[in-house]
């Protein structure tokens, strides 16, 4: 898509839920003492490790393709193999210089094919594009796809139900498809939720092209929070993410690091970009944040230990 509207809404993402019920977890909102105040969306302990199994399988749900392919940092390429075996459908998974190699080796124990690109998340996706034009397969874009949107949302969905007091949210954002799903989640709540998007500093695509008032490009970015790399907004999730999101909040490796020990003495085996949405509403601590319950999504639990235990 190339211009800046979308006709997702709230009822995408509920039929998106009903789609994708038998191939996802309801994940638990948990409450830890060690974190008072503060409710965790436990996406790490979601299928495939990750958040983004929901958007992958209402992507691929009915898909007659004979070949999938996707440009993937890690955990969206999980679910697109995991998929796809499942399919029985053959994958290719492109990655940029500085994926995981652990994340790379799961993706490749599920029978996918990895093809490396020198050059970060930008060229990633265009030389994905390119082999789906070239080779007719399937392309599953870990963001920037109506689908994949809806099926991330499907976390703010249960989020919500789970929590019917919860007034405010906070997101990682990468490429933004979770971010925007959940905003329009969010409508389901019937009265205002707060939608707080939490990039890695240096990787605050988001921040700087709503500044803008345009999608702008960053440099690609060497984030310890691998999965938040995106160089800039795609179009389908931009446009909901100007619309609805109510801040953006950049955080620094260090403050990311900070939470992943936190959520780890909790019990919550978060990797670092699956702490982010904690750094973020850390963060924002500082400012007043009343009237309500404050949740944070951790999106993903690919830890190199939990992918050497895994496979």
């Amino acid at each position: 898509m190339t211009d800046l509207r979308t006709r997702l809404g709230l009822a995408d993402v509920r039929a998106a839920a009903e789609r994708i019920a038998g191939q996802v977890r309801r994940t638990p909102l948990l409450a830890v003492e060690e974190l008072p105040g503060l409710l965790l969306k436990a996406e790490h302990l979601q299928h495939s490790g990750s958040f983004k199994v929901r958007g992958a399988a209402n992507a691929m749900a009915g898909a007659a393709a004979c070949e999938i392919v996707t440009g993937s940092s890690g955990n969206h390429g999980i679910a697109v193999a995991l998929g796809g075996r499942t399919l029985g459908v053959p994958v290719t998974v492109l990655m940029a210089a500085g994926a995981s190699p652990d994340k790379e080796r799961v993706i490749r124990s599920l029978g996918a094919e990895v093809v490396r690109v020198d050059g970060g998340v930008a060229e990633r996706e265009r030389q994905a594009l390119a082999h789906a034009k070239r080779t007719g397969a399937l392309l599953v874009p870990s963001s920037d796809h109506e689908l994949v949107v809806a099926g991330q949302g499907t976390v703010g969905l249960e989020l919500l139900e789970q929590g019917p007091e919860v007034d405010t949210v906070f997101v990682p954002t990468g490429g933004g498809g979770l971010l925007a799903g959940i905003c329009l989640a969010a409508q389901a709540a019937g009265r205002p939720v707060r939608v707080i998007g939490v990039e890695p500093a240096g990787a605050d695509r988001y921040a700087r092209s709503l500044a803008a008032g345009r999608p702008v490009a960053v440099p690609p970015s060497a984030t310890v929070a691998d999965g938040l790399r995106g160089q800039r907004p795609g179009a389908v999730p931009f446009p909901i993410v100007r619309e609805r999101a109510h801040a953006l909040v950049a955080v620094s490796d260090r403050a990311i690091l900070a939470a992943m020990r936190l959520l780890h003495q909790a019990g919550v085996p978060a990797e670092p970009s699956g702490s982010v949405a904690l750094a973020g509403a850390l963060a924002w601590r500082d400012r007043p944040l009343t009237g309500g319950r404050v949740a944070v999504v951790v999106s993903g639990g690919n830890t190199p230990a939990a992918l050497a235990a895994a496979h």
